[in-house]
């Protein structure tokens, strides 16, 4: 006998109940899907000026002939060979500086002799150019870099040794090469050619270069930055090192990516100590000094600062990057409104990654006991943190100390600072648009993209002068090569470094335009 369901009954309504809730469910999934689907076939972020019509200026073209072409490696490699070390604050290579002075005299001596190019020497090493502008109306920009190295060690592994230049393959060895030598050689380079050509910029502009940012540029770039504000300088951008072009090193990415950072992280060190009373260790309390702040380190490390990915500039990174890659990641990369938590945690799973998911924490010392049989009354470590934009260093303090939770672990702030203002990167964004229409009149297969500093620079103590700051030069970087930074075999191809006198060249030329194009209305833009 068939029982038939009464459409009023209880059991009935919760039947209908289930099956509005799945239809619902799967219609929900269906629209999803849909837009998701659309977003990955028609989003491309870059479209929109590269179709626009730019102003006209009278550009000059750069052939470097032979002669040319050897002056300039013998002059660079002779930088590279001048070991402009900085240990700390007070342990600098002060008569390497002086040194570096007299090549770049020498090197470039149209840019020292020229009545257009103001030179001034600031803090005793580093120095300010001023190239005014015919039209002094538009705001004038800045091209920073700096001239001192960290140490090097030719025991350390290195196939040439780190202040040798010695070419291998077509590559140049030594320290200074990719940070950041090849960027202050280039800058003056390429002024260089331009003045002997009888150039005469539209819009002014600044050449810094700092002679202690690996250790923090206090004296460099600060001093400078206060000389230009006591002229009341206001800059319409400033460029500094930071990222490259990456060939092969973002995995399916189809073609090289040119990565502009608008932003660097924040930077904290903090200092943990535990103190008690000493004792003799045939006698050992419960818990020592040691093992105290050793738990507290192991706290930190087991967990870690909270996964931000997606609210900060990595988003707009790989918005830009999407439409270059393959499936199912262009998928994935085109709808990070609905995938940012599952990228944040597959990235999260390498350290190299990871970095641009949350703020990290790194112990780099540990320091406790005097005597193999004496247990120590102090115990203190060092905490390196890299901050995400997302969060402020004050948030970061009170996530330690609950993290910890020891309140016989003190913490205290050695030193720190929030993350860097994220720069303007839209389409009426001057500065980001001229870099990129520079590198991609240079390099048309390449992507450009805005980008993160997970390191800091000296542009950091221009954000009073400027709104927008970008670090970025043009050199290529494969698997690998990111290693280089401040560790062995730091390198550059001849061509590379050729290249980055180019774009330079051309990039001081572009910026002569007094103002954008309007941007040129595109299908792709959602």
């Amino acid at each position: 006998m068939k029982i038939k369901m009464k459409d009023s009954g209880p059991n009935y309504k919760i039947y209908k109940s289930i099956k509005i809730i799945i239809c619902t469910f799967f219609i929900t999934i269906l629209m999803l899907f849909s837009i998701a689907s659309v977003r990955t076939v028609l989003l491309d972020v870059n479209a929109g000026l590269q179709l626009a019509d730019w102003e006209k200026t009278n550009s000059l073209s750069l052939v470097i002939n032979h002669h040319q072409r050897e002056e300039l490696f013998h002059h660079f490699k002779e930088a590279i060979r001048i070991p402009t070390v900085s240990l700390t604050e007070t342990e600098i290579n002060t008569t390497a500086l002086l040194d570096f002075y007299k090549l770049l005299r020498k090197a470039f001596p149209t840019v020292f002799s020229s009545g257009l190019v103001h030179h001034e020497v600031v803090a005793n090493y580093s120095h300010l150019f001023w190239v005014p502008g015919s039209q002094p109306d538009l705001t004038p920009y800045m091209l920073l870099a700096h001239m001192d190295v960290v140490p090097a060690s030719e025991s350390d592994g290195w196939d040439a040794p780190p202040f040798s230049a010695k070419e291998i393959d077509g590559f140049i060895y030594g320290r200074g090469c990719i940070d950041n030598k090849q960027s202050v050689m280039g800058i003056l380079q390429a002024l260089e050619y331009l003045l002997i050509k009888g150039y005469a910029p539209r819009r002014g502009f600044y050449i810094s270069l700092g002679h202690d940012e690996e250790v923090s540029g206090f004296n460099g770039a600060m001093n400078i930055v206060r000389v230009l504000k006591q002229r009341d300088v206001k800059l319409s951008f400033v460029l500094d090192e930071g990222l490259a072009i990456l060939d092969g090193v973002i995995s399916g990415l189809e073609d090289p990516a040119a990565l502009i950072g608008i932003s660097e992280k924040g930077q904290a060190t903090v200092k943990l100590t535990v103190s008690m009373a000493p004792g003799h260790s045939s006698i050992p309390p419960r818990e020592s000094s040691i093992g105290i702040l050793a738990a507290a380190v192991k706290r930190l490390e087991e967990n870690p600062m909270p996964r931000l990915f997606g609210h900060g500039p990595e988003r707009g990174t790989f918005e830009h990057l999407a439409h270059k890659f393959r499936l199912p990641l262009k998928f994935i990369m085109s709808n990070l409104w609905l995938f940012s938590p599952l990228l944040g945690r597959i990235m999260e799973r390498r350290p190299d990654t990871n970095a641009f998911v949350r703020s990290t924490t790194a112990v780099t010392m540990f320091n406790a006991g005097v005597k193999v049989n004496i247990i120590p009354s102090f115990a203190e470590a060092y905490v390196n943190i890299r901050i995400h934009s997302a969060q402020s260093l004050q948030e970061v303090l009170d996530l330690i100390e609950s993290t910890i939770e020891d309140e016989r672990v003190k913490i205290e702030l050695v030193d720190g600072f929030d993350p860097l203002p994220i720069s303007s990167y839209d389409e009426t964004s001057f500065g980001f648009q001229i870099i990129k229409k520079t590198v991609l009149a240079m390099f048309p297969n390449v992507t450009v993209a805005p980008g993160i500093c997970i390191g800091n620079t000296d542009s950091r103590h221009f954000k009073e002068l400027t709104n927008d700051t970008y670090r970025f030069t043009p050199t290529w970087f494969k698997p690998g090569d990111s290693q280089r930074f401040h560790g062995i075999n730091e390198r550059i191809s001849k061509k590379n470094y050729e290249e980055l006198i180019v774009f330079y060249f051309n990039l001081i030329q572009n910026c002569d335009i007094q103002k954008l194009p309007a941007p040129h209305s595109t299908v792709h833009d959602l």
